[in-house]
């Protein structure tokens, strides 16, 4: 496909994404506007296979904030705003992936490892909403991130193992469209999954320390679990 052919593409595929995730109710219109901009930095170093990992992101992330809303809403668990996502949020969960896309466009001889790196910290995004969506859903026993003592479900800090293997199968689905797309093999395959769990867990510890404490916010603590998720992938690629 030629360079016109994919912006077009790009384009188009943005602006379809912008108007419905704001007609759905899955963003606010600034938090749909800020969206676009983002996904046109991933695509101007990561291009159409870029974007499909954004995709692939914000619908997982979007199905499973809508699955069995009902039952969240009667146990208090589910988002604000009806879980019509912010323009802070937007940026939590994609602003280091769209900062790694620029990065891998202005320096084309740092792109494949700009690349590796935004799709550890869309995986670490992955896995944390997976976790924490879910795993509210189908956890039989929930646990302080910290002492693995039994704790209240919904709280910062509180994981199961149901929520914990549903956010590793959500990096595992990145990691496996970033090696159809980009290549890497086995290799990039594990490191991205090891991406995904450590930006994840470290959003546990973040969530049971710093952010119960009200030293850090949740936008905050997601931004760091996906900085986490991308410097993961830069170990992998430079124990490569």
């Amino acid at each position: 496909m030629s360079e016109h052919a994919s912006l077009t593409c790009a384009l188009l595929f943005l602006a379809l994404g912008m108007a419905y995730s704001w007609r759905a109710g899955k963003l606010t219109a600034p938090a749909a506007a800020v969206g676009g901009l983002l996904g046109m930095s991933i695509f101007s170093g990561a291009g159409l296979p870029g974007l499909g990992l954004l995709a692939l992101f914000f619908g997982l992330g979007s199905a499973a904030s809508s699955w069995r809303v009902a039952d969240k809403r009667r146990l208090g668990l589910a988002e604000e705003n009806r879980g019509r996502r912010r323009t802070s949020q937007v940026l939590a969960n994609a602003g280091v992936a769209a900062g790694l896309g620029l990065l891998a466009w202005h320096w084309p001889a740092h792109a494949p490892l700009a690349r590796l790196m935004l799709a550890g910290s869309l995986a670490a995004a992955t896995a944390d909403t997976l976790s924490s969506e879910l795993g509210n859903v189908y956890g039989r026993r929930y646990y302080n991130i910290l002492t693995f003592r039994p704790d209240q479900r919904g709280l910062n800090g509180v994981v199961s193992l149901e929520g914990t293997l549903l956010g590793l199968a959500g990096s595992a689905g990145l990691a496996a469209f970033y090696c159809l797309t980009f290549g890497g093999g086995v290799a990039a395959f594990g490191w991205l999954l090891l991406a995904g769990t450590i930006g994840n867990l470290t959003d546990s510890v973040l969530g049971a320390t710093l952010e119960r404490r009200g030293y850090l916010g949740n936008d905050a603590v997601n931004s760091l679990n996906t900085l986490m998720g991308a410097l993961v992938a830069a170990l992998g690629w430079a124990s490569a």
